[in-house]
């Protein structure tokens, strides 16, 4: 499902999505269209837009994070022009997975889109790198952050996106038993509780990331 108020963004979502094989099964422009589909369909994952009308302040992502109440891990991506930091802690709130928030720049690669809507509607998290970036510049004075090497804050960065072991050692070019290593190592200086699931890690991290 795809939740768009501009006419020309949404046709172009529906027909990449299309493209890459996802049936879609409704594509709305406002907050009640997206409430009543969301209920009636129970799309298997939802492209939403933060800002549609009526409002047109944050009631795309309001209308999601109701329906993710009413059916809990309802995978949803959405899509913001600017780094709202509040935007990804709403969405993250819960503590489950199926969610991600990128900015609408990052549509116009089809890779990096379609890899991120694949990845909410297999339960899993995408953060937009420009997110991740900010919250690490917050925490950049933090003694815990001080004790990480560079590859490990590479291996962080790449962690709290949503990215799996598999993909961090292919960016990267090291071996998933390196990035295994490397992440051990994070959970352990940040005082966090180690996990093999994938979804509970990236949630520590970013969870770790912003608060205070």
């Amino acid at each position: 499902m795809v939740a768009e108020d501009l006419f020309l963004l949404r046709d172009g979502l529906v027909r990449m999505l299309e493209a890459y094989d996802f049936e879609v099964v409704a594509a709305v422009e406002s907050g009640p269209e997206l409430s009543k589909a969301l209920a009636e369909l129970e799309p298997d994952v939802a492209v939403v837009d933060v800002r549609l009308p009526p409002s047109f302040s944050d009631e795309g992502l309001q209308c999601a994070l109701a329906a993710r109440r009413a059916r809990p891990g309802l995978p949803v991506l959405v899509l913001s022009q600017h780094v709202e930091q509040l935007y990804a802690r709403e969405l993250l709130a819960d503590g489950s997975g199926g969610i991600g928030y990128l900015l609408k720049d990052r549509v116009f690669d089809a890779d990096q889109f379609i890899d991120a809507v694949r990845r909410v509607a297999a339960g899993g998290t995408a953060m937009d790198p420009q997110v991740i970036s900010q919250l690490l510049d917050r925490r950049a004075q933090d003694q815990p952050m001080g004790r990480l090497t560079p590859r490990e804050l590479e291996v962080m960065e790449l962690m709290a996106e949503g990215r799996s072991n598999t993909a961090i050692a292919a960016q990267l070019f090291v071996t998933e038993r390196a990035v295994a290593k490397h992440t051990s190592n994070i959970f352990g200086k940040l005082g966090l509780p180690p996990s093999d699931d994938n979804n509970r890690r990236v949630l520590a991290v970013l969870a770790y990331l912003d608060r205070g």
